[in-house]
């Protein structure tokens, strides 16, 4: 099937009935759209392609010369209006499939709940296009009877409120319909479930190991409580440093963000869950939004924001959510070219594309890829939807094909054969709208999963600072400060979805990317209980306000542990003027001056911090009396005992930044936009271009605080014996493909070409040596850095791998990263593929973004 043409120019119309009731809506002329069946690799350069142009990204290059200018100042801009599409007849036509045979060890058939093992260097690329087929031959047997309203009813949720979980579909025939519910991370709004720590957590331990088990446990819990559709991850990129939900993701480099989400979603999905990835796409910001147009350039949207969504694909998720705004003027639940284009032609996404909650802006979202409309009504309570009979009326009237509603359908439920919840799934044990309900009680799902949280918590706290204040060793007395410190004054769970002004330790933000703890353990907690056995003095003072108390509090203590927080989350909370982001990068309660009233009185002020993302420290990092700081993130059930597990030297740290730490909010390249009536859509230019995070500082040579992957450790390593090899393919790896990429060629333009394997299957080895030079038993985080040539437009260094390495003192241990063609490309916009960029790659590895310890060249 050859490329069809683009056939008509998108109107600023409104053209969508919102109305529960039959609609008739008379046809005009026709054009062609099409979506795909299951694929997994690259067929031929000559797939269908849809034939509306929706708002397309925008191809210019990429920024290569960028302003030094602040950005602090919010400003306001105002879109004219959303793009959609009109009304119209819109024919279907399917992808054809792959013909590309599953071949071990490389490229294995894989079931979702037996994905491979974890490596700490991953070189299998799962195939999970066998397990896809089987699951769409029996979904399409399921639906072949089914009436049109039947199918209709399959792609709509049943209103907001009117089922056990925070989003629900129908029972239709013999399909039993679906429970989806939150969150990153764990099991929204019931009981006896566990409190993972948050994403950029787990992002901050840099392991893909912990990655895994972290998905796999919360996979288990949305299980055993009857969740078929688990509401996460979440993997948006943090370019905002203020974005109220960074904390849900993991963190701001679309690698490091990739590689956590997919593992996450092995794991989930192996736990037996359905996994979503989400918000599709560039949901960067709370404020406004519904009504901001978030204008992103052609290839950086597919080198940072994409790439998550694609490395999900490559996990076999079932399920991605696209988000609440615009993109480039058009609708995110809308929109052509990120939902048909690039998700289910490009990446070759098999699974069904929900909305978020209201998300969806009219029936023809269909037509542009919509899948599932969730909770189902327009607005949450309102009775009225886009989709249910009105997509029965619109398939009835040829306005959507029936190819595509049978397509909607069949993807939903193939989903649902593909994770096997079709053998003994249990029901639903939530009740989201009525947490008094005791079915919320009936179903304990925690197991032993506290010893992952803590094992999480501790590897993900990051030590900026220490001079030889750490580890703690029988002090003989010591004083914590600060109310984080603390167990809340009314216990774990004081407001609803965690919407409120923290009155003890911080352990996850708020909004619907929360659960409720079943207990929470605060460091006041388990630093009592270490004390017990050392049998150290504890003193406390939690009020943050009485800086006079605090300072006389710490006078002649061994040490003084300050605790201060930063919270942040969803928009439709408000906390002390955060409408969800952040109003400044500050900690919270007076927290700076809380720690120079402690400093200025102990010369062992030790400084841990609970937050959500990025804080300005300068007033205090470099008094000399702080000797130490712990960047502790958000750790979930087990906060305290894993801050407890760094400070003694329990687990020694490992943990790296996912972000960049500035000394000023201006050094930031993307600040928050604010602004705007109710009836303005805001335009937020993405004018940095590639340049986001450290890519930014390392361009502009600006001198962050702490810099992206910075973490120190109680010990210290060398790194040696850099040594790179090629890796050449396997015969049935498409070599054609293989040396048209090396001969400078892009990738073609066919379904599943950027997820396919001879792009991704491995091509270079790294391998090198790392000693343990201290003296205590550790872990390290070596990083390895792309640096292209200045004509191929990239930052100065880009993160493509990174390992993981525990070493006895004195002893050295070998590890390796290896690299893919993928890591190693372009998007190339004129030819709208991946290809080897002109010039010479080196590389380096090292222990963060700015610490290289070892350099190569990649073999011409």
């Amino acid at each position: 099937m050859g490329p069809r043409p683009l056939s008509f120019v998108l109107l600023l119309v409104s053209y969508a009935v919102a109305s529960s009731s039959s609609v008739a809506i008379p046809t005009t002329s026709a054009s062609a759209v099409s979506s795909s069946t299951p694929v997994a690799s690259s067929t031929s350069s000559t797939g269908a392609t849809s034939s509306i142009s929706s708002a397309n990204i925008s191809t210019s290059g990429v920024v290569t010369s960028v302003s030094t200018t602040s950005l602090m100042t919010s400003y306001l801009a105002t879109e004219t209006g959303p793009l959609t599409l009109p009304i119209s007849h819109y024919s279907f036509s399917p992808f054809p499939t792959p013909t590309l045979a599953p071949d071990p060890p490389i490229f294995p058939a894989t079931d979702p709940l037996d994905p491979p093992p974890v490596s700490a260097d991953p070189v299998i690329v799962p195939d999970f296009a066998p397990a896809w087929a089987a699951a769409y031959t029996k979904a399409m047997s399921m639906i072949s009877n089914f009436t049109i309203q039947q199918k209709a009813n399959i792609t709509t949720g049943v209103g907001w409120g009117n089922g056990l979980c925070v989003g629900n579909t129908a029972a239709v025939g013999d399909f039993p319909g679906l429970c989806l519910q939150d969150s990153p991370l764990g099991v929204r709004d019931t009981d006896f479930v566990t409190s993972f720590p948050a994403g950029i957590t787990t992002a901050s331990t840099w392991n893909r190991a912990l990655m895994r088990a972290r998905g796999f446990a919360m996979g288990q819990e949305h299980r055993m409580k009857g969740v078929n559709v688990a509401l996460g991850p979440m993997m948006n990129m943090g370019r905002i440093a203020q974005g109220g939900r960074n904390w849900e993701g993991f963190g701001a480099d679309p690698f490091l963000s990739g590689e956590a989400a997919y593992e996450t979603i092995l794991g989930l999905q192996a736990g037996g869950v359905q996994a979503t990835a989400k918000h599709y796409i560039n949901n960067e910001q709370e404020w406004k939004r519904t009504q901001e147009s978030s204008n992103v350039d052609d290839r950086t949207q597919h080198e940072i924001y994409a790439h998550p969504f694609m490395r999900s694909v490559m996990a076999g998720v079932s399920s991605v959510m696209c988000s609440y705004n615009l993109v480039n003027d058009t609708y995110a639940c809308n929109n052509n070219k990120t939902l048909n284009d690039i998700m289910k032609r490009e990446f070759g996404f098999q699974g069904f594309i929900q909305s978020d909650w209201s998300a969806t802006m009219d029936t023809l979202g269909a037509v542009a890829g919509l899948d599932l409309t969730m909770p189902g009504d327009i607005t949450m309570g309102s009775g009225t939807t886009y989709f249910g009979q009105n997509l029965t009326d619109f398939v009835l009237n040829d306005t959507i094909s029936i190819q595509r509603l049978d397509d909607m359908a069949t993807r939903i439920i193939a989903a649902w054969y593909f994770l096997h919840q079709d053998e003994g799934y249990p029901n639903a044990t939530v009740s989201s709208f009525d947490l008094y309900n005791p079915l919320n009680q009936e179903v304990n799902a925690q197991s032993d999963h506290y010893l992952i949280v803590r094992e999480i918590g501790a590897a993900g706290t990051v030590l900026l600072k220490n001079e030889g204040a750490l580890p703690l060793c029988k002090p003989k007395n010591i004083v914590l400060v600060g109310s984080d410190a603390a167990p809340p004054t009314s216990g774990p769970n004081e407001y609803t979805d965690q919407g409120g002004d923290p009155s003890g330790i911080l352990a996850m933000g708020w909004g619907s990317g929360t659960d409720n703890f079943t207990y929470l353990v605060s460091p006041y907690e388990a630093i009592q209980a270490r004390a017990r056995v050392d049998q150290t003095s504890v003193f406390w003072d939690f009020d943050d306000w009485d800086l006079a108390a605090a300072g006389n509090s710490v006078i002649g203590m061994e040490a003084a542990i300050v605790f201060v927080n930063s919270d942040s989350g969803e928009g439709y909370i408000t906390v002390d003027g955060n409408a969800g982001d952040r109003q400044n990068l500050s900690a919270w309660h007076q927290g700076d001056q809380l720690i120079l009233a402690v400093a200025a009185q102990n010369n062992n002020t030790i400084v841990v911090t609970n937050s959500v993302g990025p804080l300005i420290i300068e007033p205090w990092v470099d008094h000399p009396n702080v000797t130490a700081i712990v960047w502790a993130n958000l750790g979930g059930n087990e906060a305290g005992n894993a801050i407890a597990d760094i400070l003694y030297g329990a687990w020694n740290p490992s943990g790296k930044l996912p972000y960049t730490i500035a000394k000023s909010p201006a050094d930031y390249p993307a600040q928050l936009v604010t602004g705007g009536t109710a009836a303005d859509i805001l335009s937020i230019n993405y004018t940095e271009g590639l340049f986001i995070d450290y890519r930014w500082f390392d361009a502009q040579n600006i001198t962050p605080r702490y810099e992206f992957g910075f973490g120190l450790s109680y010990t210290t390593f060398e790194y040696s014996n850099l040594a790179i090899t090629n890796i050449y393919p396997a015969e049935y790896a498409q070599t054609d493909l293989v040396q048209n990429w090396e001969d400078g060629g892009a990738t073609p333009i066919a379904e599943g070409s950027t997820t396919a394997l001879w792009l991704h299957m491995p091509a270079y080895k790294i391998t090198f040596d790392v000693t343990n030079t201290g003296a205590l038993y550790g872990g390290e985080v070596p990083q390895l850095y792309i640096h292209h040539s200045p004509s191929a437009g990239e930052p100065p260094s880009v993160l493509k791998g990174f390992t993981n390495v525990v070493v006895s003192p004195g002893q050295t241990t070998s590890a390796s990263i290896t690299l893919s063609r993928y890591d190693l490309s372009i998007w190339d916009v004129v030819r709208q593929g991946w290809a080897k960029p002109e010039g010479t790659m080196t590389f380096s590895v090292g222990a963060s973004s700015r610490d290289f310890r070892l350099n190569g060249t990649i073999p011409a």
